[in-house]
């Protein structure tokens, strides 16, 4: 029987240079990438291919005391990690964490904790001695940033700080909304109702005034009886749908604020027996799964860039955490990241 406690050695970095017949200078600077020496790219290759054969793993702990770096970020976010529809802020995040070889720590604090908590969860990640913090939340809001986050470079997903110092990246849902228009247009509609939220948040104001601009650009006059709110719910939609539906002269397309109100919308076209598209025309926000594409027929809608939001926001903290500056804050202007149109089923060109 093969014996159970048979140790493998590791491999380090002298069997690697024992192996490549270089030294151990050499093996260093190009697994570290060191910029600026005279290594040939014919020996970076030898080496690269015999460390990775030998299955080298550098010593982080050892790199760390000497770069005084972990290699590791946190990304503290508001509940996003159980929401269906922002789990795409994390996977763009962890891809783009592998490309600069860092490790992602997560803490998933609820919405409804309070600054104390979020505080001991920064504490928590800086305790860690991660290079830096990432702070993500469920919706866009402004945010009062946790003082312990002031330690280490940080970048916020989705929110604004209120100092207005802290780099943020958002969603630019007022042209998304703007361009959800313009395709209705396109397709023939003058009369496009918008059932908003009557929820107060800024994607609310936000959509609203993309919808009001896409109007504008077309020479098309603002009409508030086309204009409806309701709870950002299916609920909400279904009412909001019906209390713009149900008259003569009914619009011919429906903007709803998100996915959600659109499956309201769907239910009540049917129930006045208007069917969709050729009878009412209906788009959505968000692109949310599994809704947008399982309603019949299929919803077009407007996706938000929550890969994009992540995978920006370990690049920018990369680049802060690199920069040989102690200052990380400065008076900034957010990102703002375009919210592309997925064009389904739900759309019916019209004469005009």
């Amino acid at each position: 029987m093969p014996d159970e406690d048979v140790v493998v050695p590791k491999v380090g970095i002298r069997d690697v240079a024992r192996a490549a017949g270089v030294s151990v200078t050499t093996v260093s600077h190009v697994l570290n990438e060191t910029p600026h020496t005279r290594t040939s790219e014919a020996t970076r290759d030898r080496v690269r291919s015999i460390a990775r054969d030998l299955g080298y793993t550098p010593n982080r702990l050892a790199r760390g005391l000497r770069t005084r770096t972990s290699d590791m970020i946190g990304l503290l976010t508001e509940e996003i990690a159980t929401t269906p529809h922002a789990g795409r802020i994390i996977l763009g995040a962890q891809e783009e964490a592998s490309r600069h070889n860092l490790t992602l720590a997560i803490i998933n604090s609820h919405l409804d904790a309070g600054a104390d908590a979020r505080r001991a969860d920064a504490r928590a990640l800086i305790e860690r001695q991660v290079d830096g913090i990432i702070y993500a939340t469920v919706f866009h809001h402004e945010v009062s940033v946790p003082r312990e986050l002031r330690a280490v470079p940080a970048v916020l997903i989705g929110a604004l700080d209120r100092q207005g110092v802290v780099p943020a990246v958002l969603p630019d849902e007022a042209s998304g909304a703007a361009d959800l228009v313009a395709l209705l247009v396109d397709a023939g509609h003058r009369r496009i109702a918008f059932a908003n939220s009557s929820i107060e948040v800024p994607a609310t104001q936000g959509r609203l005034v993309g919808y009001l601009r896409g109007l504008e650009e077309a020479g098309i006059p603002r009409d508030d009886r086309l204009i409806a709110s309701g709870v950002s719910e299916a609920a909400g939609g279904y009412e909001a749908s019906l209390e713009l539906l149900d008259r003569e002269d009914r619009p011919t397309a429906i903007f709803c604020y998100n996915d959600r109100m659109a499956m309201g919308a769907y239910r009540a076209a049917q129930e006045l027996g208007l069917r969709i598209p050729d009878g009412i025309s209906i788009v959505g926000f968000d692109d949310q799964a599994p809704i947008a594409a399982s309603v019949y027929p299929a919803l077009t809608t407007v996706a938000l860039p929550h890969y994009e939001m992540g995978a920006w926001a370990v690049a920018t903290l990369t680049r802060l955490v690199q920069s040989s500056s102690t200052s990380w804050y400065r008076s900034t202007h957010p990102t703002w990241l375009p919210c592309p149109v997925v064009l389904r089923e739900s759309v019916a060109q019209i004469n005009r």
